[in-house]
């Protein structure tokens, strides 16, 4: 029998992302929609496992996400039940523009996991100045109300970064830690963003499962003599991230 396909069922055969993450992403969304509302139970594994075209194994594996989270509540012989809704999502809003990056982030909590200093990047996203002599990187993980929310890897010109606080460093976002240095002039600054899935490291330090999704932000800055003063990488949850442009 040809497995059901509904509109809300993802094409599991065309992504990186394990299927069982990807189902466990589509269930919560039924239960944040109301579609599987609270108390209500859910269809069974064999049913689901039907409807999507996969493993029973699979849909228990997703359906133990679910239960980590205290979405759901099995009973023996009596089926799977959702206990609640998802908590409200705590967005993190990516600015499309210089001005909104650098505003800093409400209750955002900023820490250092490391620094080196004579460094070199070993990939520069947008080739549009020259590289300093060298760079000091710093490793910093965002939180806000205890959630990790952004894992970020930057290269700020060694001439510069000595200008920076240490108390900056601990509270400034990227851009602004640039933007702030007296004297300075920026002639470009660029922004592109990637979608990919968590690596062992990612996943660990932003507290979410292997493989689910993240979104990739490189972030270049270029004073005014041509020089590429910063060079940024960072890797925000995907379930945090949102996105708002304004189209006219």
């Amino acid at each position: 029998m040809k497995p059901l396909k509904t509109d809300d069922a993802p094409d599991l055969n065309r992504s990186a992302i394990a299927r069982y993450i990807q189902l466990a992403s589509l269930f919560r969304r039924r239960i944040e929609s109301g579609q599987w509302p609270v108390g209500q139970q859910i269809p069974t594994v064999d049913e689901l496992a039907e409807e999507v075209g996969v493993a029973r194994a699979t849909i228990r594996q997703a359906l133990d996400e679910l239960a980590k989270d205290q979405l759901i509540e099995r009973f023996r012989a009596k089926g799977t039940f959702v206990r609640k809704r998802p908590e409200v999502q705590e967005w993190c809003e990516v600015a499309t523009d210089w001005s909104g990056l650098l505003m800093p982030r409400e209750n955002a909590v900023i820490q250092t996991l490391s620094e080196e200093r004579g460094m070199q990047p070993l990939h520069v996203m947008h080739p549009v100045g020259t590289l300093a002599p060298s760079y000091q990187r710093m490793r910093r993980l965002h939180s806000r109300n205890g959630t990790p929310y952004y894992l970020s890897d930057l290269y700020i010109d060694e001439r510069l970064a000595g200008k920076i606080s240490k108390k900056d460093f601990q509270t400034k976002p990227a851009l602004k830690l640039i933007a702030d240095i007296p004297g300075i002039r920026i002639k470009d600054a660029r922004q592109t963003l990637t979608i990919a899935t968590a690596d062992v490291e990612t996943a660990k330090l932003l507290d979410i499962s292997l493989n689910a999704p993240v979104a990739i932000v490189h972030r270049t800055v270029v004073d005014r003599d041509g020089c590429l003063v910063f060079i940024g990488e960072g890797q925000y949850r995907g379930d945090t991230l949102r996105i708002d442009m304004k189209l006219k």
